[in-house]
């Protein structure tokens, strides 16, 4: 089996030798871009196990490119960027990113934090298997939802991830404590926004009436329960 392919894309070309180098020096594989042209045409024929993604980018705005990763082609991406405000953190994390990591850093949190995920990917059911619910069908090889019509909608990768955890806990409590816990990143303000959107987005694309949803329940002051009959594969 070849070793787990990172793409780094950063126009900076001193953070792209520095994490080449620790990653290569950890067993991954890299490649390297400090443009999002370059990095793109690349994707034709690569498919790359983590992407590293700077917000900053000379040719087009990374905010844009981390959406399309992640709800286009279910990349797991993880955002690397030197805008440390809360709000930054909390839209790279609401529109698809699986982390983010705030310059300057050690290089070795980064290979961390890339292995901690790569973990959690193994760890979930294998990618070919659906679960069927309450006339729903999550495809998790396509990063769909499919209606008892055929007619399907895409989630993106972090969405994925919490409707994963909810179909496998079904009529069970989930704190918030515990899906930080199962999810990763760092516990707070920015983390609990970016589930609250995640959720928010789940439910409108399951057609959830917000004021009385009927599969995801808030529990207020304790987290959530997933309510619907679950049937995995």
């Amino acid at each position: 089996m070849s070793a787990p392919l990172v793409t780094i894309l950063d126009d900076e070309p001193a953070i792209r030798t520095m994490l080449a180098e620790a990653l290569n020096e950890a067993g991954f594989r890299t490649m390297t871009f400090g443009r999002a042209t370059e990095f793109e045409a690349a994707l034709r024929q690569a498919s790359p196990d983590v992407c590293l993604v700077d917000l900053s980018l000379p040719d087009r705005d990374g905010l844009t490119l981390v959406h399309r990763l992640a709800l286009e082609q279910g990349a797991t991406v993880i955002i690397i960027s030197g805008r440390a405000q809360v709000q930054d953190r909390v839209t790279g994390l609401e529109l698809g990113a699986d982390d983010y990591i705030i310059k300057p850093f050690d290089p070795a949190e980064v290979v961390a934090r890339i292995r901690a995920r790569l973990r959690r990917n193994a760890a979930s059911p294998q990618s070919g298997e659906v679960a069927r619910f309450n006339g729903w069908t999550a495809h998790f090889d396509r990063y769909s939802l499919e209606d008892n019509t055929g007619t399907e909608t895409t989630f993106s990768h972090a969405e994925g991830e919490v409707l994963r955890l909810f179909l496998e806990r079904p009529k069970r409590l989930i704190s918030r404590q515990a899906m930080q816990e199962a999810l990763g990143g760092a516990a707070g303000e920015s983390f609990d926004r970016a589930m609250d959107v995640r959720i928010s987005r789940l439910r409108t694309k399951l057609r959830e009436d917000p004021k009385n949803p009927r599969l995801i329940k808030t529990i207020y002051g304790a987290g959530y329960i997933f309510v619907g009959d679950v049937v995995w594969g």
